[in-house]
Parts: C-alpha cells; sequence; structure tokens
C-alpha cells in the first residue's frame, strides 16, 4: 500500500511508477477515514484492512507540485547521525557501537518531494539522501524482533544541512542547522514494508545535476530500522506518525576533499528503490 499527502489530505496512491494516480481516503470510506494524515495514522491499521478491499476505480492523476510530506504534522520527528560505517569514517568518528547521535530536525522545515530551497546567507549547504520510517502504531520498549509491525511505511528523504551554523559554537548545533525551510523535504509518498522484497535491503542515492554523489544500500546501516526503531522506543514513547531520519550513507560535501558545497542554480535529485524520487531546486537568499 501507497499513501500520499495531496493537499493536506491522504490518498491511496495506485498504478504503475510513472503513472501514479489517487484516490481520496476520505471520500472512498464515506468519510470513516481521514481526510488529513495524523488521523489517518492513529489508525493505521484500521486504515490497512479498508484499503485491502476498497474500490480503487474511482482515481485521479496526481499532481507532484501538490504533495507534501507523507507525515506532515507528527508529534516527534528523530534524525539519527553516523549510521553508515563509510559515512562516519568520512565525517572523522567511530562508528557507534550503542545507539548513534539522535537529534531532531523540526517539522517547519518538512516540505514534499519538489521543491524550491533557499540557501541561507553566508552558509554552507550539504546533501544527505536517508531512508525514512514513519510510525504507525505507539511503541514503548519493542523487541527489534517485532519493530517492523511498529513501522506504517518508508518514505525518501533529504537531511539538507547548513554546515556554517550547525559547526558554530562550543558545541555542534544540529537541530536548529538542519531545519531551515525547506530543508525536509519528503516523498513522493509512504510505502508499506510488505511492498518491497526486502524492506532492509534498498538502494538510495542522489545526483547533483546529473553528476552522482551518494549512492548506497540500507543494508549497510549500523541499526537497522527495526533495531533503531527498537532503540528509541526504550527511551521514549513512539507515536503513530512520528517520522525517523534513519541516516545518510557517505558521499556528502563536507566529507570530500576539498569539500563541496551546494549553489544557486544546482538540482538535487535523491531516489530510494521502490519509493520514488525527490527533487530540489536551489536558489539565493536575498541580499
Amino acid at each position: 500500500m501507497r499513501i500520499a499527502n495531496l493537499d493536506n489530505r491522504a490518498v491511496l496512491v495506485v498504478g504503475d511508477p510513472g503513472n501514479e494516480r489517487g484516490i481520496d481516503i476520505a471520500t472512498a470510506s464515506d468519510g470513516r477515514f481521514g481526510p488529513d494524515l495524523a488521523s489517518i495514522y492513529e489508525s493505521w491499521d484500521e486504515v490497512r484492512a479498508w484499503a485491502a478491499d476498497a474500490d480503487v476505480t474511482d482515481h485521479a492523476a496526481i499532481d507532484r507540485a501538490r504533495l507534501g510530506a507523507p507525515s506532515p504534522a507528527p508529534r516527534q520527528v528523530f534524525a539519527v547521525g553516523l549510521n553508515y560505517d563509510d559515512h562516519a569514517a568520512e565525517s572523522g568518528f567511530e562508528a557507534p557501537t550503542h545507539l548513534p547521535p539522535v537529534f531532531t530536525k523540526y517539522v517547519s522545515a518538512f516540505t514534499g518531494p519538489d521543491s524550491e530551497v533557499t540557501i541561507p546567507n553566508g552558509g554552507n549547504v550539504d546533501w544527505e539522501i536517508e531512508l525514512v520510517a514513519v510510525i504507525g502504531r505507539e511503541a514503548r520498549d519493542v523487541d527489534a524482533a517485532d519493530a517492523w509491525s511498529y513501522v506504517a511505511g518508508l518514505t525518501a528523504g533529504q537531511d539538507i544541512s547548513e554546515r556554517v551554523a550547525q559547526m558554530r559554537g562550543p558545541a555542534p548545533q544540529f537541530g536548529l542547522a538542519k531545519s531551515y525551510p525547506g530543508f525536509a523535504p519528503q516523498g513522493p509518498w509512504l510505502v508499506t514494508p510488505d511492498e518491497f522484497a526486502d524492506p532492509d535491503d534498498l538502494e538510495l542515492g542522489c545526483t547533483i545535476d546529473g553528476e552522482e554523489v551518494q549512492k548506497g544500500r540500507t543494508r549497510e546501516m549500523i541499526f537497522s530500522v527495526p533495531a533503531l526503531v527498537a532503540e528509541l522506543s526504550r527511551n521514549v514513547t513512539l507515536y503513530p506518525g512520528d517520522v525517523i531520519f534513519t541516516g545518510t550513507p557517505a558521499g556528502v560535501g563536507m566529507g570530500r576533499d576539498p569539500q563541496r558545497y551546494l549553489h544557486a542554480g544546482e538540482r538535487l535529485d535523491s531516489w530510494i528503490e521502490g519509493i520514488g524520487e525527490l527533487h530540489q531546486r536551489f536558489v539565493a537568499a536575498r541580499a
């Protein structure tokens, strides 16, 4: 099952890649579910059961420009750092052996899959393609073996980061430096784990103006999605709709020699196997 956020209404996505069409869930369910995405996640098991037998004949083409983040108003957003060995090495850190560093990205940074992003004045803006998991059931002290059953689905995300602000000061400023407007594009839709041959092994990557800068597989994560859900749930309660950015593979601009950052006029295209693509165009801030 695939779920999209179309004009802040939950839409069931049908059709083949490149020819996706949408069914408004509130309309199709006679008001039982939706229209907002938050209520969909609060009733996730019931929505899935309904969708299995839903009439999928009344659908319409999806305008990607109208898509938002699949979970646009989570109660909590978790972002995981150093979750790939090669990325930890390029960042100058040892790979974590317990829970990787966890910070947040603020919801005001959320956008849909296709967007224009302003580069802050004096900033060094970096890219980080990431698999994003959305929680579908309240989770507290869950075992990794059961953790996939608490995940509503997966989507693609970019943890766009402004490195000057991130590294300025007596300690790194992760949350704010990674939460400028437009710094958390996600989408194009949420895909349930059963849609993948192996949800723990997906290719992901990104290009800048057609040049490949990142490419990896999620099987290379130090802590898999189930491991992250289990570890996080030992510290906090996870709620339906909560968003987890699971970390990025090697290839970010800060880890290069010489370092490389995004500039106005450049286009960042990102993808995750079985989910879809993100497209960001970067523009200069007004003087």
